[in-house]
């Protein structure tokens, strides 16, 4: 099974003998499975600004968009640790059709900037990416989160939008919907 990542992350695990395949952004991996076809594109993200961003490792967030019989069944944007900016505008521009985001939350702080979505900007990520459906996570993993799970749907809640958030609890498992269409 491959392992598809960022170009830097794909060669140090390719050391450890994973069959890693490194993507830069906008680049496509396609895996095939008779009439299921499952295309995975590295979209950008930002994991720092200003000086952090030199010493965190590359980071990217995924569009992956399963096909079957050249229908798009549905398309998912892994957001990945990312924080706001134009390059979701520019996912927008180029995928206007997001079914559902899996946001990367949490607020985490390092070194006194930001580097994982706190509560505004997952809403700023919403009202870029215009998804169809939100599913927050990574936002309780780890004892350094600033923003939880409450102030995230507290931030929606407030916003002007009426968007469909689905948190489902640790361990359970969503059925995302179908939502089929020729690619």
């Amino acid at each position: 099974m491959p392992l598809v990542t960022t170009v830097h992350a794909a060669t140090r695990l390719k050391r450890y003998g994973f069959a890693a395949q490194g993507l830069l952004p906008w680049q496509v991996h396609e895996l095939r499975r008779g009439e299921e076809v499952l295309t995975i594109e590295a979209l950008p993200a930002i994991h720092a600004r200003g000086l952090l961003a030199g010493l965190l490792p590359p980071v990217m967030g995924s569009l992956l968009v399963h096909r079957t019989g050249g229908s798009v069944r549905r398309r998912i944007y892994l957001s990945g640790d990312t924080l706001t900016g134009d390059h979701l505008d520019e996912i927008r521009k180029r995928h206007p059709d997001i079914d559902t985001v899996v946001m990367h939350l949490g607020g985490t702080r390092f070194l006194f900037h930001t580097v994982t979505m706190d509560a505004a900007q997952s809403v700023d990520i919403l009202r870029r990416v215009r998804p169809r459906l939100a599913v927050p996570v990574h936002y309780d993993d780890y004892r350094v989160f600033k923003s939880s799970l409450s102030d995230f749907l507290a931030s929606v809640e407030m916003d002007d939008e009426n968007w469909c958030i689905s948190a489902p609890g640790r361990g359970e498992t969503l059925r995302l919907p179908d939502v089929t269409r020729g690619s």
